[in-house]
């Protein structure tokens, strides 16, 4: 017999995944909306989306993101485990938990302070070096590399920790070399904690404001920097259609992830 579900948190899941999901439904709907406030609705209309292929302005502020957001994801991701396997597979080596404290700072640290320090950083290291020349997306994506791979190195850390080892020491004892065992056994193992690192470093490089504002430049922002601007003067129903599609894209991203976490389950 199953157990069944109290009607009281019955009624605190539906009030809190209504409070999460709720304004989502409604900037949705809004989106369709034929006013230009977006809180009257006056009919239905796929005009903002319309217009919103001739907004040269989001469009090149999305496609900075995105663009941002990938390569800030794979590098997350490939620095990331490069660091969480040096933390659970190389033993107690010197200056292990020093190493381990520097990974995992940007998690705790304010993101106005690791905005500024790396504005600072940048700034000297262009008077020194002369490199990178002033800011941009070089520089938005070194920043978020930064931050996301500081979330990834916990989750493949964690996922390494409770790996079961016996076939990568099998692997070993029948002469596989410890760079061939990484690849086909290692990686393999723990590649739903990858995807799930990537998706979540895309989220919030995809997400991030304040550090972007810091180190970014002429030409180079961002769509939450663009957003963040117009809404001083008001939210414009293309913002709600664009973020529609936004939306829609991240979704079908996390159903195909979690299909395939699914199928590599079982």
């Amino acid at each position: 017999m199953q157990n069944r579900i109290p009607h009281g948190l019955k009624a605190f899941m539906i009030l809190g995944y209504g409070f999460l999901y709720l304004p989502i439904l409604t900037l949705i709907v809004f989106s369709f909306n034929s006013s230009r406030q977006v809180t009257v609705w006056q009919g239905f209309t796929t005009k903002w989306y319309m217009s919103l292929i001739q907004d040269e302005v989001l469009l090149k502020s999305a496609l900075v993101s995105l663009q941002v957001a990938t390569m800030a994801a794979t590098l997350s991701v490939l620095l990331g485990t490069l660091a969480a396997v040096g933390l659970v597979r190389l033993g107690r080596f010197k200056s292990r938990r020093f190493f381990g404290v520097l990974t995992i700072a940007p998690l705790v640290m304010p993101e106005v302070i690791t905005g500024l320090a790396l504005l600072l950083f940048f700034v000297g290291l262009e008077q020194i070096l002369g490199w990178p020349k002033g800011r941009g997306i070089l520089t938005i994506t070194i920043a978020h590399v930064t931050l996301c791979m500081a979330y990834v190195t916990v989750l493949v850390r964690g996922r390494l920790s409770d790996m079961d080892r016996s076939l990568e020491e099998a692997a070993l004892d029948l002469g596989a070399r410890p760079l061939k065992v990484f690849t086909t056994i290692t990686l393999p193992l723990i590649s739903p904690a990858l995807l799930s690192a990537w998706l979540l470093a895309f989220a919030l490089s995809l997400d991030d404001l304040v550090i972007a504002s810091f180190v970014a430049g002429p030409g180079s922002s961002t769509l939450p920097m663009v957003i963040f601007s117009s809404i001083r003067f008001g939210i414009s129903p293309q913002i709600n259609a664009l973020a529609t599609i936004i939306i829609t894209i991240v979704a079908i991203g996390v159903m195909i992830a979690g299909w395939l976490m699914h199928k590599k389950r079982y």
